[in-house]
């Protein structure tokens, strides 16, 4: 006989209390004494009371063909990118990185951590040196989405980004990658956990569980909607559209290299601006991949992303056709090529490796609680001036190239020492 579902929300919140609450306190404690009070302008940050975005006079728009402009186009520098969870976001950032430091842009980064204060939803007030009608032209990090606190941040003509992935294959990251600090898992006891949940979820499952919002329609979670709203309501539909309307491009993981193409041609960038090797990829778990029927309970389960993805891969495909097929069979193949070149030029070995190969501590990606099982790389010695700087930043994990960019990650640095400390 199942638990009654109180009974299993008090289980399941005493068991994440065990994993996380005297450390969280701990760095709140911290957090208060090494974080100054917000300045009394800065209090509320609610989309009525704080000031919206002010750029400097004088500072030129981007230049585009939507914009009618003659002769061509100008670099979009003003970037909003949806960081969501297990879809490459990580190789998608690293770009973001990468053209924001050549072009010496102002990031918004949060203060302590490295994401904006995750599950919570996003506040202005979460942005490291944030004051009221402050510009940034890049916003990049994990957060749980809210329009109007992020429009608040960028310049009007601002471009917004994110990146979907097939449902059945982030809830199956996702379980493998988040599972350790989701108490609802570790009632499974069998060699296929995942199998063992995915054939009975309403034994395991709790939406009220600590950490619960991994395990079910993580998109729609991460774009600031109800997770558990119930598929066949308009509120679905109504968030799909909203989604299209508020962002530019949507892009998809299974088509990272054509999703570049595009947004390459959306920004006006170089083709060197999206070179990328994959970065914070999992070792291949020694559990099968999710096919057949556990794909179809899978994808059943975050119906709801079901849905999104669904509706953005339809538009993702209208926007090749209008592209060109052809012409996007170049530029593929081209970027293809550029990475192939860089791969040979920048990575010792050619290829990702095991964390424990890893010899550069700088090249260290962070991992998943009590397992190593995200792949790095290994830095060639001998890397000639030309690509020396490209190489080392295409291969720097998010957290380092944080660090390099300035942000001040002291909470998540701590978090690491005690990981390190107790061999988590």
């Amino acid at each position: 006989m199942l638990p009654p579902p109180q009974k299993r929300r008090w289980e399941s919140m005493a068991k994440g209390l065990v994993l996380g609450a005297l450390f969280t306190s701990f760095l709140l404690l911290l957090y208060s004494y090494a974080v100054p009070p917000l300045h009394p302008s800065m209090a509320s940050t609610t989309p009525e009371s704080a000031a919206p975005c002010s750029p400097a006079p004088g500072e030129p728009e981007a230049v585009t063909p939507a914009n009618g402009s003659a002769g061509g186009c100008q670099p979009r520098r003003d970037i909003v990118f949806l960081k969501t969870h297990k879809t490459a976001s990580s190789t998608l950032l690293n770009i973001l990185f990468r053209f924001g430091q050549k072009h010496r842009l102002k990031f918004a980064f949060p203060n302590g951590r490295n994401d904006f204060d995750y599950p919570a939803f996003f506040a202005r007030s979460l942005v490291r040196d944030y004051r009221p009608g402050a510009c940034f032209n890049v916003v990049g990090n994990h957060m749980r989405f809210h329009y109007d606190e992020v429009r608040g941040l960028v310049p009007p003509n601002a471009t917004f980004i994110t990146v979907l992935r097939d449902p059945a294959r982030l809830f199956e990251s996702s379980f493998h990658y988040f599972g350790s600090v989701v108490p609802l898992t570790w009632k499974l006891s069998g060699r296929d956990k995942l199998a063992e949940f995915l054939r009975d979820p309403a034994r395991y499952y709790d939406a009220g569980g600590y950490n619960a919002h991994y395990l079910r329609n993580l998109l729609f979670f991460d774009l600031g909607y109800d997770s558990g709203l119930d598929p066949g309501s308009p509120r679905v539909r109504e968030h799909i559209l909203e989604v299209e309307r508020r962002f530019h491009l949507v892009l998809l993981q299974e088509y990272f290299d054509e999703s570049l193409v595009l947004l390459k041609d959306l920004l006006c960038w170089e083709l060197e601006d999206v070179l990328y090797f994959k970065l914070n990829a999992r070792r291949d778990s020694p559990v099968p991949r999710l096919s057949g029927d556990l794909y179809r309970r899978a994808t059943a389960w975050n119906m709801l992303d079901a849905l999104l993805y669904r509706h953005f891969n339809a538009s993702f495909w209208r926007k090749v056709e209008a592209f060109g097929r052809e012409r996007m069979a170049r530029e593929v193949a081209a970027l293809r090529q550029a990475n192939e070149r860089m791969r040979r030029i920048c990575i010792d070995g050619g290829r990702a490796v095991d964390a424990a190969a890893i010899q550069d501590s700088a090249m260290q990606p962070w991992q998943p609680l009590g397992i190593k099982s995200i792949l790095g790389y290994n830095l060639k010695k001998s890397i000639g001036q030309r690509h020396a700087q490209l190489c080392r930043r295409m291969l720097t994990p998010e957290i380092q190239y944080l660090v390099d960019l300035g942000a001040n990650l002291w909470v998540t640095k701590l978090w690491k020492l005690i990981r390190d400390f107790l061999h988590w």
